[in-house]
This record gives C-alpha cells, structure tokens and sequence, in this order.
C-alpha cells in the first residue's frame, strides 16, 4: 500500500499486523487488517483494493464537453459521467486514458494534459483516478465492448456546471473534473499539453 507521510505524521500512523483476503474477484479485491493503532491498541480496517483507473475532460472545439450516460449497476440508475476506466495491469495512465476515450466515444484527443488525481473513497478503498484533459478532439465511431452500453452526451459548459450545482450529476469524479474544469477555464490552474503521441 502507498505511504506518503512526514516525520510529523508518525502519531497518526497504524501498523499493519495481519492480512488477511475476505474476497477475490476479477476485478476486485476485500481484504481486512489487524493493525496497531498509535496508542498501541489494535482494530481492524477492511477495504477495497482496486486497480485504479482513469477519467478524461474531453474538450469539444466549439467549447462543449463530451460526457457519457450509461446504466450503473450497484446505484441502479442511469448516471452521465465524463469517459473513464479502470488500468489494466502495468498500463500508463495515459495510454488508458486514450484507449477509454476511444472505446466509450469514438475520439481521439490531439493533446492531452494530466490535471492530477484523486481517492475516491478513502476509507475503504485504494481507488485512484488519474485526470486527464484532451483537446483537438477528431470523431469516429465508438468502440464499446460487446456488453457495454454508453450514450455519448456533449454539453455546453455552463450546463455542465448548472447540473452539478443541481445534483443532477452526483458522480464523484465528474464532480471532480468539473473543478477541475472551472478552474482550467478561468486559468486559475494551469494544465501543459503534450501532443498525443
């Protein structure tokens, strides 16, 4: 498991004691750990390991956002997001980033840039989003898996915004990319492209 900590932190921390896995998917992980608190009594943390994944701010040229909406199981709704998936094993960030983009809309971005990243659920899960941002964006028909359903969504800006504010969109790494965007847009955060290849 990562650890990024400073010597000041050394009263927070918890030492891991025992691992152990309760469940082993294709794609998920549960495992729960007996750990040391720093007070020297034990407790155990159970959690999600997840291979990670990656979302792209698709920037249309007449300045609309490409988003999807697709079916999401465990909530049981329709939810519209910006294009994402999980790394393969070993994949650049990137490269998925790319492939993603590719599959759920059919383009391809000219430019990217990395915004950052974000934990998704930090007390029970190891998931972390890599953002993206793509610009020059060339159609082309999408290439979804035999079992995944997406709808491809532009929208303008303001109503990006307008439906997070609403909550019309409650997806946590859209919500996310829409900071993300709002503060690229007005150039309070400055992204460096780099040519796709």
């Amino acid at each position: 498991m990562e650890s990024v900590h400073t010597n000041s932190d050394a009263h927070l921390l918890e030492k891991t004691l025992k691992q152990e896995t309760l469940f082993e998917g294709s794609f998920l992980r549960a495992r729960r750990d007996t750990v040391q608190l720093p007070n020297g009594h034990q407790a155990t943390r159970e959690y999600i390991v997840h291979p990670g994944a990656v979302v792209v701010v698709p920037l249309l040229d007449d300045g609309r956002v490409l988003l999807v909406r697709q079916y999401r199981y465990p909530l049981g709704r329709v939810m519209t997001e910006f294009p994402a998936g999980k790394l393969d094993p070993g994949e650049d960030p990137l490269v998925c980033g790319q492939r993603e983009l590719l599959e759920e809309t059919g383009y391809r971005g000219g430019e990217w840039a990395l915004a950052g990243a974000m934990h998704v659920a930090i007390a029970y899960s190891t998931e972390i989003i890599h953002i993206y941002f793509a610009r020059g964006l060339q159609p082309g028909p999408a290439r979804t898996d035999a079992d995944e359903f997406v709808d491809v969504h532009p929208m303008a800006v303001g109503d990006l915004f307008a439906a997070c504010r609403e909550g019309a969109i409650t997806d946590s790494k859209t919500l996310t990319c829409a900071l993300w965007l709002q503060n690229a847009l007005s150039g309070a955060w400055e992204l460096t492209w780099k040519p796709a290849d």
